[in-house]
């Protein structure tokens, strides 16, 4: 017989609680990573302006705190998202990430530094030629829609010949049939990336849905490669997707500080970083930069759970609507939102 501790408060006699054998440990999980994304997914409530300074603080956070994982931004064209309007980690330059992180060396500090690169022309990955032996980058993370997986195996395998790890991310799956979904997935599966992550775009899955497309992509990755989950916080499910997630086997996890996303945000790192007890985690450093690098962008920005959000997230639809409404002269104005939001159902 084992036990499993309830996370409420310390391992002691009383909270323990007495399962199977054969049921999964929870709590504790030595080979699961995380992966910060708060420049990443935050730079999309930013337009990716964030100072050096702020980068910097989170950077020596994610050390700090013990995290696997850092996003430091996309690497898109900056034909696609010009200069001013979009900041430096929208394009992740190799000169902009050696500014603020030095010469960063994986093996020496346990934190692999990553990018995002999106399929459909917004990257200009066919003109990436810095092996990863020059980059302060280690993982590449390819994320495309379900029609752009053809483009997604070739970014694979072009970053791949270049020494990177890679992950691919296929979005907006909550809207993709299961049988497409499985074609793409069976596809990926051929190339050399080592994680299939699960995408929960528009904050709408459930803990039923999440079990049935963690156990479909566990079956397509096999034994070689793990499986991932990033969701998003439309229902405020996000954590507890991701704790199901993880229960259900997956050892890559996203989450961003305080939140910090497109829309109603991502899984907290906070509360991550706190249910999974693992002891190389720290939660004081991550409080520590939530306090004074976070909280004072609340008063610029508008992220996290809000009924626009919600009903986006209920009616499996894209934020976009959301985020216009919530940054335009009536952002409370949530039941004219939910009535032209259903009236187009």
């Amino acid at each position: 017989m084992r036990f499993l501790c309830d996370n409420t408060g310390p391992i002691t006699p009383a909270t323990e609680k007495p399962v199977p054998d054969n049921a999964p440990w929870i709590t504790y999980r030595p080979e699961i990573k995380v992966l910060d994304c708060t420049l990443r997914d935050g730079g999309l409530v930013t337009n990716s302006h964030f100072s050096d300074d702020f980068a910097k603080a989170l950077y020596d956070t994610c050390l700090e705190a013990g995290i696997d994982m850092m996003e430091v931004g996309y690497r898109n064209s900056p034909d696609a998202f010009p200069e001013p309007k979009y900041g430096k980690w929208r394009h992740s330059r190799e000169e902009d990430l050696r500014r603020v992180f030095g010469d960063h060396d994986a093996a020496r500090t346990g934190l692999t530094l990553s990018a995002m690169v999106d399929a459909g022309g917004k990257s200009d990955w066919r003109k990436h030629d810095v092996p990863a032996s020059e980059s302060v980058l280690g993982l590449m993370r390819v994320a495309c829609y379900v029609h752009q997986i053809s483009e997604a195996v070739e970014m694979v395998h072009h970053y791949h010949e270049l020494g990177y790890e890679t992950t691919i991310n296929v979005m907006a799956i909550s809207i993709v049939g299961s049988a497409e979904l499985a074609q793409a997935l069976e596809v990926a599966a051929r190339t050399p990336t080592g994680t299939l992550v699960v995408v929960d775009s528009f904050g709408n899955l459930y803990r039923e849905q999440v079990d049935q497309l963690v156990q479909l992509y566990q079956a397509a990755a096999g034994d070689g490669r793990h499986v991932g989950i990033h969701a998003h916080n439309n229902l405020q499910l996000a954590f507890a997707n991701t704790i199901e997630a993880i229960i259900l086997g997956c050892n890559r996890a996203d989450a961003s500080m305080m939140g910090l996303g497109r829309g109603a945000g991502n899984c907290p790192m906070e509360l991550l970083l706190g249910w999974l007890r693992n002891p190389k985690f720290k939660l004081r450093p991550v409080l520590k930069f939530i306090q004074e690098q976070i909280l004072p962008l609340r008063a610029r920005y508008d992220w996290g759970p809000s009924a626009p959000y919600y009903i986006t997230g209920l009616y499996n639809q894209h934020p976009r609507a959301a985020i216009a409404m919530r940054e335009g002269p009536a952002p409370d104005e949530y039941v004219e939102f939910y009535d032209s939001t259903t009236a187009e159902l």
